[in-house]
């Protein structure tokens, strides 16, 4: 009898430590990876505010990244993306945080590349022939340049987090035609807008799809919320001039997180 309670409860203990290990490698199998947070205003969160110290990057507290990470506590975080970035200096200025641990990046990056900026001055400014001509020369630019300033960005990505599941967020249609909208823009000047928004989107799906990367469409989440459709999570001309044609606090929660959370 004393053998067997002896054999029976270290059995248990043995039962009950492998159980500990058992619930400890589930524990650690579940962590979220380290992830990384690259790109341009449209990532950093420009247009949604509450960004603490990060002076001109304006990286905001409800951006998608800073949303993504406080909803699934990463092992590490790293927010880099900065207003204002290009393909060029997310590659030459962005990237330190990368390594072999990191297991997702998520990027923004091409519409500066292709002067975005510059295209809305036009056309807020100058006439509807300016307007279509600065739309056309930025569509240009987008097939002739645009493709390899991608590929070289996408290339360190990876050469520098080699395991990453990478994300590469596209950008909204800034308009909804035939909408709410009395003033500004004409509507010709809007689709085209709208068409190169398209374009661009396109060209850095095929891209991302040339490197492995997953593209996350934010499209269609900004569905029915584009400027001029009464209920805009996208700013029009506003001041801070900076916020004019970015996403506000709704566009990043309900226009760029989904997104983020499916494709991560």
């Amino acid at each position: 009898m004393r053998l067997f309670r002896r054999t029976a409860s270290a059995l248990a203990a043995v039962l009950l430590a492998s159980a500990g290990v058992l619930t400890g490698a589930s524990q650690a199998a579940a962590a979220t990876p380290a992830y990384v947070a690259l790109g341009d205003s449209y990532s950093s969160g420009t247009g949604a505010g509450d960004y603490g110290d990060s002076g001109d990057c304006k990286r905001s507290a409800n951006s998608y990244p800073a949303l993504w990470a406080a909803a699934n506590a990463p092992s590490s975080f790293s927010f880099t993306a900065c207003s204002g970035a290009t393909t060029t200096t997310v590659t030459s200025g962005q990237l330190a945080p990368l390594n072999s641990s990191t297991g997702l990046v998520s990027v923004s990056a091409g519409g500066n590349d292709v002067g975005f900026a510059d295209v809305m001055t036009t056309c807020v400014l100058q006439n509807e022939s300016a307007c279509l001509s600065a739309v056309a020369t930025a569509r240009s630019q987008m097939d002739s340049m645009l493709p390899g300033r991608l590929n070289t960005m996408y290339s360190a990505i990876r050469s520098k987090a080699p395991n990453a599941k990478v994300v590469v967020l596209g950008y909204p249609r800034l308009y909804k035609l035939n909408g709410t909208c009395i003033a500004g823009l004409r509507e010709s000047e809007r689709a085209a807008l709208n068409d190169a928004s398209d374009h661009l989107n396109s060209v850095i799906a095929a891209r991302a799809a040339a490197h492995g990367y997953t593209f996350g469409d934010v499209r269609g989440t900004f569905t029915g919320h584009e400027i001029c459709s009464g209920d805009s999570w996208i700013h029009s001309v506003t001041f801070p001039i900076v916020n004019s044609y970015h996403p506000n606090k709704k566009g990043q929660a309900g226009g760029y997180l989904p997104v983020l959370s499916a494709k991560a």
